[in-house]
């Protein structure tokens, strides 16, 4: 069961403050349980920098940051949960890039209200994510902040430059897959939001989401598409173009086609939505459709791939194909049931404001 409570600031005189350690002492206390996974980890924490070697590999970086009342609320988000999510939005752009990840730096500013058990828990989530994925978290930065909790995670991975999938490549007549199913998290976010009001008038009434479990854990603890980078590999399919669904699928869409100068038919009884979605859709009277191509967090992946890959995903509970992509000039259009086409507009995710 979650519990809406604040249990950040050092009102427990058993709680440790932060300004007890100092930085570097917070950084060694936090960072002890960290162990190197890696070959191409040489350095990790505890000098000036991080010593990496990939060799003949291509390195692939990408660097995100989480904003306490913009990116998640702590209201819901338990700590522990946020680190891990924190690992994992960083990680899932490394896959969208065909790649693997094998390294992260991680960097917070936090305020006072923080104690050291609060930070304690959240990098207890960011080791669980490291050891899981298998990277190595190398470095970082801590710092002073006027208020709440911002953390920023880079993360680094690698991949034979042959290999290296783009946002560029679709051609026409390729088709557009998608994997696991989309809009969970974004109705998670709509049952926490909603329950956080309830709890605001009667702070007695915790909330039951027992039957919320799958879109609750897909807005707190979502996971990145790993094993899709592993799977292809095995099927030996690699993908025109390639692009993780952080911003709704419509964004994403909009993204592949823009910069591979395509347009797409995508339709819309293809769209792979788990059924609690759907219930959930109609307890808040919202169109599912509409939550799929405009909700956000998903970190599924969107590909395109060749029509001659098809015999090889044919079947795969992992991949749906859900459209394939047409010229530039025939425009990019949602197919609705009835068979009409819809032009595809980028509605955009803007966090906890959605």
């Amino acid at each position: 069961m979650l519990y809406f409570c604040d249990m950040l600031e050092n009102t427990n005189q058993n709680r440790t403050a932060i300004s007890n350690l100092g930085e570097f002492g917070l950084i060694n206390h936090l960072t002890s349980n960290f162990k190197i996974k890696n070959s191409t980890t040489i350095t990790g924490i505890g000098d000036d920098a991080a010593v990496l070697n990939f060799k003949d590999k291509s390195v692939v970086v990408s660097t995100d940051f989480l904003v306490e009342g913009v990116h998640f609320d702590l209201s819901y988000m338990p700590l522990k949960h946020l680190g891990y999510k924190a690992v994992v939005v960083n990680l899932s752009d490394v896959y969208a890039m065909n790649a693997m990840a094998s390294q992260v730096t991680v960097s917070i500013a936090i305020s006072n209200r923080f104690t050291l058990e609060a930070m304690e828990a959240l990098y207890v989530g960011i080791n669980k994510a490291a050891k899981f994925y298998g990277v190595d978290v190398i470095g970082g930065d801590t710092t002073s902040s006027v208020s709440g909790l911002t953390i920023s995670v880079t993360a680094i991975g690698h991949v034979t430059a042959s290999e290296v999938v783009k946002r560029n490549g679709a051609k026409p007549n390729d088709l557009l897959v998608i994997t696991g199913d989309i809009g969970a998290a974004y109705l998670g976010l709509q049952v926490l939001e909603r329950e956080k009001e309830v709890f605001k008038v009667d702070p007695n009434n915790q909330p039951d989401l027992e039957h919320y479990s799958y879109i609750i854990e897909r807005q707190l603890k979502p996971e990145a598409r790993k094993d899709i980078v592993e799977l292809l590999k095995g099927l030996e399919v690699k993908p025109t173009a390639m692009i993780d669904i952080s911003d709704g699928l419509s964004s994403e869409v909009i993204h592949l086609c823009k910069q591979s100068g395509v347009g797409c038919d995508l339709y819309e009884d293809k769209i792979p939505l788990d059924p609690q979605v759907i219930s959930t859709c109609e307890e808040f009277n919202l169109d599912s459709t509409t939550i799929a191509m405009s909700g956000g967090e998903d970190y599924e992946l969107l590909m395109t791939i060749s029509q001659e890959d098809y015999p090889k995903i044919k079947g795969n509970p992992s991949l749906t194909v859900i459209g394939y992509m047409t010229e530039a000039l025939s425009g990019m259009h949602l197919v609705t049931r009835g068979q009409e086409k819809i032009p595809i507009t980028a509605q955009g995710w803007n966090a906890l404001k959605s």
